[in-house]
């Protein structure tokens, strides 16, 4: 999941990583070590910049100086809106996640918007979302420069143009297995590809110096790696 989620953003001059994410964090280290891309990762003393938190993250954003970055949801539906709030009922939820914090205001002003998920299943990836933390699509009389533009789930990548297209497969898994543990429609490509395995370098990478680099923020992630 790492290097997939690098090569998404590989290139681009500036990543930014958000809290609780060690997977893209690690992207975001990765794709800054193979290339030109800065990264910043909040809650990090080594790479974050912005000494007043969201304030500074939301203006930076605002004017234009972020490329990427790494939205996740605990439901992202057909549509990639996100939920981040709740299960349920909002005011009696069954499961309450982290909260949306600037997950809407990102969505609409960087560029390009990545958003994974680990697990993908029919629970994690649905028809609908319960409650829309941000939304992946606004009508056409709504500014918005950014928004998202591929989904990486732990069996296959997608693009997004309005609606999820299945790009590739990754190694060891297959169309039907893909199919039944996704809860939304999705067109597929004409030639679905097995997204290429983890080169030798990015491996040598994550397991060296972007482990010892997560090992500030997330230091039980890092030891599992």
């Amino acid at each position: 999941m790492i290097a997939f989620l690098a090569r998404e953003v590989a290139g681009l001059r500036h990543v930014v990583a958000g809290a609780l994410s060690p997977l893209p964090a690690g992207a975001a280290l990765l794709a800054q070590a193979m290339g030109p891309t800065r990264a910043t990762i909040l809650g990090s003393r080594r790479f974050n910049p912005f000494g007043e938190g969201g304030r500074e993250l939301f203006d930076c954003a605002a004017e234009g100086r972020i490329d990427a970055f790494f939205l996740s949801g605990g439901q992202i539906d057909g549509e990639a809106n996100i939920n981040l709030l709740a299960i349920g009922d909002p005011d009696r939820p069954t499961v309450r996640f982290p909260g949306s914090f600037g997950s809407a205001y990102l969505y609409f002003l960087v560029p390009k918007i990545v958003l994974f998920r680990e697990e993908h299943s029919r629970r994690s990836l649905v028809g609908r979302v319960d409650f829309v933390s941000a939304p992946g699509r606004s009508a056409g009389n709504v500014m918005r420069r950014g928004g998202p533009k591929v989904l990486v789930t732990g069996l296959g990548r997608f693009a997004f143009d309005g609606r999820f297209r299945l790009d590739s497969i990754h190694p060891g898994h297959d169309l039907a297995e893909l199919e039944a543990a996704t809860g939304f429609a999705f067109e597929r490509a004409p030639t679905i590809a097995i997204t290429p395995a983890p080169t030798e370098e990015e491996l040598r990478l994550i397991r060296g110096p972007v482990r010892a680099d997560l090992a500030e923020v997330y230091p039980r992630f890092a030891a599992a790696l």
